[in-house]
């Protein structure tokens, strides 16, 4: 397992991973062919953010990313998403702790703040596990295929506990 950041050739595997379950397709932008998934490791890159593609066996499985990170106050947006067939086994949770720790430890933020939407509950053990603190509910927040849905909002700051997770090999560059 290693966390490194997506390059240009992992197109065609983000490509098939956004296709993996329905609500990847949902929530990630329209991917609707590889010049699409270029475009978006190149915005992964972009000031502000980090985007690392979780690999199994030099394999793009998930990401997880901070955005929003060029602020004074030193806060940054978290994400994470994984591939349908890697679901369930602890991954997206090490990788969501490691990179989470990475950025409130070494890249210079204090807060993270991460979103999922309230039925979401895999998502929601993810961020707990990963350390992420309940803030509360913003109601209606989401608009899916018609459908209004409330987010829970969850943070780590930089003075919480590191949780116990085994972390993964990230690399910066």
């Amino acid at each position: 397992m290693l966390l490194r950041p997506w390059t240009i050739d992992d197109a065609p595997a983000l490509f098939r991973l956004s296709r993996s379950a329905p609500d990847l397709v949902r929530q990630l932008p329209p991917l609707d062919d590889l010049a699409a998934c270029r475009a978006l490791i190149e915005r992964f890159a972009q000031p502000g953010g980090r985007a690392f593609a979780l690999t199994e066996n030099g394999v793009p499985i998930g990401n997880v990313g901070i955005s929003d990170a060029l602020n004074a106050h030193r806060n940054g947006w978290f994400h994470y998403w994984m591939g349908a067939e890697t679901r369930g086994r602890g991954l997206a949770s090490r990788a969501a702790a490691t990179v989470a720790t990475w950025a409130l430890d070494e890249g210079g933020l204090f807060r993270l703040e991460l979103g999922h939407r309230v039925e979401n509950l895999a998502s929601g053990r993810v961020a707990e596990r990963a350390g992420f603190i309940a803030e509360g509910i913003e109601r209606a927040k989401l608009l899916y295929d018609g459908v209004r849905h409330d987010v829970r909002t969850m943070s780590r700051l930089a003075t919480d506990p590191v949780p116990g997770l085994q972390p993964i090999r990230l690399v910066l560059e």
